[in-house]
């Protein structure tokens, strides 16, 4: 070989170990790292958003004999920059930056899909799992977009165009919500809620007190104030109309308080499905002041308003204040003045006959020691005096059971804020179903009370029986009513002999007539609420705030004196305890009645009459039955008046 050709072989040779390192990278250049080394990663590579980027553009460290040198791994954005500079600076200016690496979100390099790709870790559907693995504190973030309209729609029915995550806090410049130039800012979010609700955004921003606020960058709600953000339910499902009441009272915390103590109120709380709310009446995107002439509960347009649930209404019906606080003078002071009068006769009737009761236990228990009852409560000779009639006893058993309903169905009503009443609703069937039943109880009422009232019309008019309206069968009250009670109120204090009773008492008297003024009273302004539209065509509305405080605190009334002192006075004051049957059976044993009504067993053998009333002691199967249905409404009496004083002490 020539010297020429010897130089020219060595100088081929040099230029290509010169050229070796260049060699490789245009290996890796053209992608051919894959084969026995790297195949697995190039699968998953040719699949990604990057098929057109070469190995040696992200992994500049490369050389050809890499294998035998430890590389230092990329950093995580390093080769990111290259092409993403702009983005990367806009991560760096938000929340993320620092925080997170481009791989977090994206995925591993060589899974990288294009946004659109569903197999993306950032497509809309992956986004929730993607991000909800750093925001799962607190769990709503997640769960709560999961279950609600917009994560149904996107997961469920499959609307890709449903927002997911990056929709509303933006995909890499991504800012704290407390952040003015956030998306997601309290100022911001009409805006970015309205690129989709567009029609919304403009009803609500032009013709709704917030959205007037909202324009002249005053404070109040916006959207996620009242919707939520991640958690949005269906705004015309019962769950979401139930939590508006709620919503609305954290900015109107008097008028939500005032809407709880109303009849619409409770209703709502307890379940009911048509039951009025805030959005109801004031409307959820056009609720303006009531001055406004647009507004739904401007005088002008309140009649139309309330005709959307209640038919027939006239103008007076519109009157009636949703609001109305009966407490205050300055409100509607009629109302007031029924308050007044209705709260002074709750205090007076409990305050009385608290004292009175608790008088009479002491001194009963006493007796009870010194055996001053057995007679009464033991008997001797066997013999029994028939007390009452069989439809005596019969109109007994329906006044129990109608009273019982309207207090089992009632109540929870008056006090739905306590948590026994809602699951007493629930047990009844719910709201719906316990007002039906309410309404029959009172038809029942309002019959019984017929029935009795034309019984004494008829035996007084007709068949001219004596003594029903004065003497010692009356039921009206006398002198010596007083005097008895005065006489016990000695007795009580050690300071005299138990007054001889006769057929009726004063207490007893007393339940009497509290029948016909609970009925009158409770059942006129029931119908009041029953129906509204009937008795406001010729009254003003503002009776229907009256027949509701008037309602509610003479059923209160009612169910206490029943449940505590009538009770007391029948059942569990010590000489009869713990239940007298004379009401279920109709017979009294001769020595309870001797002891207990000397004046009337007197007159009976004056008269020779007492023979005609002795009957046979009731049999084992009459006493069970009694003890049975006597036992049941006790119980529920006792628990509702245990139910009743919680939710005073805690209301």
């Amino acid at each position: 070989m020539t010297n020429g050709a010897t130089r020219a072989r060595l100088l081929q040779t040099m230029l290509a170990l010169a050229f070796l390192p260049f060699v490789a990278a245009a290996l890796a250049a053209d992608n051919t790292c894959s084969g026995d080394c790297h195949a697995h990663d190039d699968v998953m590579y040719s699949s990604s958003a990057h098929p057109d980027v070469t190995c040696a553009e992200c992994h500049t460290n490369v050389t050809a004999d890499h294998k035998d040198k430890d590389l230092e791994p990329l950093t995580d954005d390093m080769s990111c920059n290259e092409c993403h500079g702009r983005v990367q600076r806009a991560i760096n200016r938000s929340t993320h930056g620092g925080e997170a690496a481009c791989g977090d979100c994206h995925g591993a390099p060589h899974e990288i899909h294009m946004v659109e790709e569903l197999a993306s870790a950032v497509s809309p559907v992956n986004q929730i799992k993607n991000c909800g693995s750093c925001h799962d504190d607190p769990p709503v973030l997640v769960d709560g977009y999961l279950t609600s309209e917009h994560g149904k729609a996107l997961l469920l029915s499959g609307l890709i165009d449903a927002p997911s995550c990056s929709d509303c806090h933006g995909d890499h410049q991504i800012l704290e919500t407390d952040t003015a130039r956030a998306a997601t800012s309290h100022a911001k979010s009409p805006e970015m809620c309205g690129e989709c609700h567009v029609l919304v955004l403009n009803e609500w921003k032009d013709h709704s007190a917030h959205g007037l606020a909202w324009q002249a960058e005053e404070e109040g709600p916006v959207c996620v104030d009242c919707h939520n953000s991640h958690g949005i339910v269906d705004p015309t499902t019962d769950e979401s109309r139930h939590l508006s009441a709620s919503n609305c009272g954290g900015c109107h915390e008097d008028y939500l308080t005032s809407f709880r103590d109303s009849f619409h109120g409770k209703a709502t709380h307890l379940g009911m499905a048509g039951g009025a709310t805030c959005s109801d009446c004031h409307t959820p995107h056009r609720n303006l002041a009531a001055d406004n002439p647009e507004s739904s509960v401007h005088p002008d347009n309140v009649l139309e308003t309330c005709g959307n649930c209640h038919e027939g209404i006239t103008a007076s019906f519109a009157t009636f204040d949703p609001h109305n606080d009966p407490t205050n003078p300055d409100d509607i002071f009629p109302v007031y003045v029924v308050w007044v009068f209705m709260t002074g006769l709750l205090i007076g009737v409990f305050v009385f006959f608290g004292i009175h009761d608790l008088l009479w236990l002491q001194r009963s228990l006493v007796g009870v020691m010194r055996g001053e009852f057995d007679e009464e409560r033991y008997g001797g000779s066997g013999k029994y005096i028939q007390r009452f009639r069989r439809k005596n006893m019969r109109m007994h058993v329906v006044i129990i059971t109608t009273f019982m309903v309207l207090a089992l169905t009632g109540l929870p009503l008056k006090f739905s804020d306590a948590a026994w009443s809602q699951q007493l609703v629930n047990i009844l069937g719910g709201v719906d179903s316990t007002r039906f039943l309410h309404r029959i109880a009172a038809i029942g009422t309002f019959g019984y009370m017929f029935v009795h009232i034309a019984d004494v019309f008829i035996r007084w008019a007709f068949r001219g029986e004596k003594g029903m309206f004065w003497g010692p069968n009356s039921m009206m009250p006398q002198p010596k009513d007083v005097s008895d009670f005065i006489g016990n109120i000695k007795y009580f204090f050690y300071l005299g002999e138990r007054p001889p009773g006769d057929r009726w008492t004063y207490f007893e008297k007393f339940d009497y007539l509290a029948v016909f003024w609970g009925v009158m009273i409770i059942g006129i302004s029931g119908l009041f609420l029953w129906f509204p539209g009937f008795f406001t065509s010729f009254l003003p509305g503002w009776t229907l705030n009256a027949a509701h405080v008037i309602h509610s605190d003479e059923a209160l009334l009612a169910t206490g004196f029943i449940f505590v002192f009538h009770f007391f006075h029948t059942h569990l004051r010590p000489e009869s305890f713990p239940m007298d049957l004379v009401i279920f059976t109709g017979k009294m044993s001769l020595e309870r009645f001797k002891a207990e009504r000397p004046l009337e067993y007197q007159r009976l053998v004056d008269n020779n009459e007492l023979e005609d009333y002795l009957v046979e002691a009731p049999n084992e199967r009459q006493r069970r039955d009694a003890y049975i249905f006597g036992s049941i409404f006790l119980t529920i009496g006792i628990l509702l008046a245990i139910g009743i004083i919680w939710a005073l002490l805690t209301h």
